[in-house]
């Protein structure tokens, strides 16, 4: 097993590889990567032509993944992202034809344009591992892990995500506008080739797979867990948020202190990495009341006034008191 700096090193390779392709978006592609080692799923909501799609095949690359793109439409069929069975006259058998679910990094594109019936495939796939088709279940590859576009300009024939949905992506991130600065960079750097033909393989999916098993072992301070629990337990109870955080949320911005204290070169989590992760991990989560909606209150905004409200702890490493 290697240590965690090792790990961090390792990690950071894959982000700086990453970011030779996606420019001036840092922030973004470290939390997808936390995501990717924290076996989480992410929804990119952006508009489009910000590199939604170069992201999620940046990291495929990096890593060494198997990669599969599925448009979501109106007319998109469960079974076209499951699979389906097939009869075959020889044999007199049904044979499984898998799906592009069938992939270890899967891109979900405009996946609120398809109708809830086509949305809610994914919903054992992306919380179980594996999809069931006749009857039957189908693991799905190690690592798994689906990134879902959907645009937040174009409401013309699209289906809003249900709560159960949303609750399934560990992370809700933006990629935004480049700077003129970035976007110059951008047009240079395309100008005789995009830099993804260029993108080299950093770590190998088996790597990853250790990589995730490790950062479990990151040491979490029962005050930390406790001062998790209390940001999400105010979202329950905040008079602007009609819906709160579930414990799957408290579980999400857990996992991703931990991956965040790992990266960052350290063996365990501090306060500054359960803030780092707040919005990331819950704001999608939530669901503000229609009278806060109209005085155009945020759920970020609710959650930078849970911040400033929950009290931090001063536990540090291993239990002890802060001096």
């Amino acid at each position: 097993m290697q240590s965690v700096q090792d790990l961090a090193a390792a990690v950071q390779r894959v982000i700086r590889n990453v970011e030779s392709v996606i420019v001036g978006k840092a922030e973004a592609v470290t939390f997808t990567l936390i995501a990717v080692i924290c076996r989480g799923h992410v929804l990119i909501e952006d508009v489009p032509g910000v590199g939604k799609t170069v992201l999620t095949k940046s990291i495929a690359r990096s890593i060494g993944c198997s990669f599969k793109r599925i448009q979501f439409t109106p007319d998109l069929l469960p079974s076209d992202i499951t699979g389906v069975s097939i009869y075959n006259q020889k044999t007199g058998n049904f044979e499984f034809r898998p799906g592009p679910i069938m992939a270890q990094i899967v891109l979900a594109d405009e996946v609120n344009r398809a109708t809830p019936k086509t949305q809610s495939a994914l919903l054992e796939a992306m919380e179980e591992s594996q999809v069931t088709v006749d009857g039957r279940s189908y693991p799905l590859p190690e690592p798994f892990m689906v990134m879902a576009t959907q645009n937040p300009i174009e409401y013309e024939g699209t289906f809003p995500l249900p709560e159960a949905q949303l609750d399934r992506f560990m992370m809700n991130i933006s990629l935004g506008y480049p700077s003129p600065a970035d976007e110059i960079n951008i047009l240079n750097s395309q100008q005789d080739h995009h830099p993804l033909e260029d993108l080299q393989q950093i770590m190998t999916a088996e790597e990853l797979l250790e990589i995730q098993k490790q950062i479990r072992a990151i040491h979490v301070d029962q005050s930390i867990r406790e001062y998790i629990v209390a940001i999400t337990n105010a979202t329950r109870h905040h008079g602007n948020i009609y819906l709160g955080a579930s414990p799957r949320g408290s579980l999400a911005l857990f996992r991703a202190a931990q991956a965040l204290a790992a990266i960052r070169g350290r063996s365990y989590v501090i306060p500054d990495d359960v803030k780092m992760m707040v919005k990331p991990t819950l704001a999608h989560r939530i669901i503000v009341t229609p009278a806060a909606r109209v005085r155009s209150v945020t759920s970020s905004a609710i959650l930078d006034e849970i911040l400033q409200t929950v009290p931090v702890p001063g536990a540090w490493v291993g239990g002890g008191k802060a001096r």
